[in-house]
């Protein structure tokens, strides 16, 4: 039990005030008795403090007993509403992923005359051509947006999932640049974004079917092709410069085509370091190795 505490000022009501300060408590919590009422004296004179000796009122055993309880089940209940959430959202990741796999396999099925392999996907070549390209028409552009848009929302569709596709012809590149919008566009982009290189290449020969030339399509979702260039920018200059530290060849993960050429063009003008890749699709790798 706790012990009373002596409080003094001018008059008791204050230094009951002071002691519900003190003890962070109102009133009706404290228990006290009053040592001496205090005097004002004779115009000041013999003036004398009020006393009181105070403390905070114990609580019965069934109210702390009550208040445990309470906070108990306000605990397990955010532990098992904690615990719902996190089996719902394991639940609805693994649906999705398995959406995901079927859509991509029904695509798949879809474009089987052109053997399309969605587990190796490579990236599509672009055909060199010693004349200058014949600019598209505006009717071909709407055309090829639109097999493209298609595609891709009976893809979405498919998978259960709300994506905004927007198609635009970059006459610059040459190449049709289709953005994704959406939620949890990360089970589009997929490990190192494998789910988006299978999209784009699945669009790339859905567009490209029955066309004369060669069309470039890129697809790509919150700048994640971007992104992903800079990180193998940055991770080329590290490994070259751990190279030149050690004098030791390095070799990085396997990688696409595409992200291997980023290496290579990011340490190419490089004095000290020479690349090469070794190995077969899909475990086909960089090595980072000093120059002679």
């Amino acid at each position: 039990m706790m012990e009373f505490r002596e409080f003094s000022a001018k008059t008791v009501s204050d230094c009951i005030t002071d002691a519900c300060t003190t003890f962070s408590v109102p009133s009706d919590r404290l228990e006290y008795e009053v040592v001496t009422e205090g005097s004002s004296g004779f115009m000041g004179i013999g003036a004398k403090l009020a006393t009181i000796k105070a403390r905070v009122k114990e609580e019965s055993f069934e109210e702390v007993a009550e208040a445990r309880k309470k906070v108990k089940e306000v605990e397990d209940e955010k532990k098992a509403a904690a615990k719902k959430e996190k089996e719902e959202r394991k639940e609805k990741e693994k649906a999705e992923k398995k959406a995901n796999k079927e859509a991509l396999k029904e695509a798949k099925k879809e474009l089987s005359s052109e053997k399309v392999s969605v587990e190796e996907v490579k990236e599509v070549p672009v055909k060199e051509n010693k004349k200058p390209r014949r600019e598209l028409t505006e009717e071909e552009i709407n055309d090829v947006s639109a097999k493209a848009v298609k595609f891709l929302n009976d893809v979405f569709s498919s998978m259960g999932m709300t994506v905004e596709v927007t198609c635009k012809y970059n006459l610059l590149d040459d190449c049709f640049i289709i953005d994704l919008a959406g939620d949890r566009m990360g089970i589009l982009i997929g490990k190192r974004g494998q789910t988006l290189d299978s999209l784009q290449y699945l669009t790339s020969l859905v567009v490209n079917k029955g066309t004369s030339e060669y069309i470039r399509v890129k697809v790509d979702t919150e700048n994640y092709r971007e992104r992903r260039k800079e990180t193998l920018e940055n991770l080329a200059k590290n490994i070259a410069f751990k190279v030149k530290r050690t004098r030791r060849p390095i070799s990085l993960e396997p990688m696409n085509p595409y992200e291997r050429r980023i290496i290579h063009s990011a340490l190419q003008s490089d004095r000290y370091v020479t690349t090469h890749s070794e190995g077969e699709e899909p475990f086909r790798k960089v090595v980072v190795t000093l120059k002679r």
